[in-house]
């Protein structure tokens, strides 16, 4: 069934005022080159680690704190923080006007991808937030999972066992979702494809189902150990991003499967860049 758009005109019209600014389109595109640059070094460290060249296992706050530490690293996490700010901004206007789906009615599907831009929101917000307080500071003050802590937090309220349960299998029907993506590679319709050469055309294609489908592996995984921590009341279990990625470092032939899935994630972060040149942004 149907239903009519819950939010109202005297919440989107403003942002959609906003949203028309020559300057939020700049920002979105950034913050698609900022979030490849990120999900590129995780990807380039996990790889390196994988085929025994260096490098290490981490998750996007770890690739924020190589960037700091790189000659002029400030400089340029200081950009790619203005772009992880522009990113949230702009998945945040999607929560509220959905710009890629003109559709006056909303259905669950419609539904469910707004909550997805939402949470995608939050998460990139605070990734900025961490990103500005390595500029402050320098380095990292911490380097706790905060999956595994918000996991441990959660277990430790009333009914907090079925809502980690209820998050995991979110994380696992994302995960799945993605691979679906990658799949059925329909991801290219938001493109410009009329400003791409069929040869861009065909490597956006190919970067972006390889890239999607690593990181539905590692959603995936993050949602199975979620479940995991909820059985076995541990949330010690929970994984992060990087966890993820360190179990299978661990699993039978752990190089080849390690080493495919970090370069995946080098392709998804290469996708990202092509994403913030031809992307459709604003439609609005």
């Amino acid at each position: 069934m149907a239903l009519r758009d819950p939010l109202s005109e005297n919440i989107k019209q403003p942002v959609r005022q906003a949203a028309s600014h020559p300057w939020v389109e700049r920002l979105a595109r950034l913050g698609y080159a900022a979030k490849g640059l990120v999900y590129f070094i995780v990807g380039l460290l996990a790889a390196q680690a994988a085929f025994g060249s260096g490098g290490k296992i981490t998750d996007t706050s770890g690739a924020l704190e190589t960037i700091v530490t790189q000659p002029f690293g400030k400089f340029l996490l200081g950009i790619v923080t203005l772009g992880l700010i522009g990113y949230s901004l702009w998945r945040f206007v999607q929560t509220i006007l959905d710009p890629e789906d003109s559709g006056k009615e909303m259905n669950a599907k419609r539904i469910a991808k707004r909550l997805g831009y939402a949470f995608s929101a939050i998460a990139y917000f605070s990734l900025a937030v961490t990103s500005i307080k390595l500029l402050i500071m320098g380095s990292s003050s911490s380097d706790s999972d905060s999956v595994e802590d918000w996991t441990i937090y959660f277990l430790n309220q009333p009914f907090g066992r079925w809502l980690v349960v209820l998050l995991g299998l979110t994380v696992i029907c994302v995960g799945i979702s993605y691979l679906y993506q990658a799949y059925k590679g329909k991801f290219c319709r938001y493109f410009k494809l009329y400003q791409m050469s069929p040869t861009e055309q065909i490597w956006a294609l190919r970067l972006g189902r390889f890239g999607i489908a690593a990181r539905g592996i590692v959603f995936g995984i993050i949602g199975i150990f979620m479940v995991l921590a909820a059985i076995q009341l541990d949330g010690t279990q929970a994984r992060g991003f990087g966890g993820a990625l360190a179990v299978l470092g661990k699993q039978p032939f752990s190089p080849w499967v390690l080493g495919v899935v970090a370069l995946g994630l080098i392709a998804y972060g290469i996708y990202s860049v092509i994403e913030a040149r031809y992307r459709h942004i604003t439609n609005l």
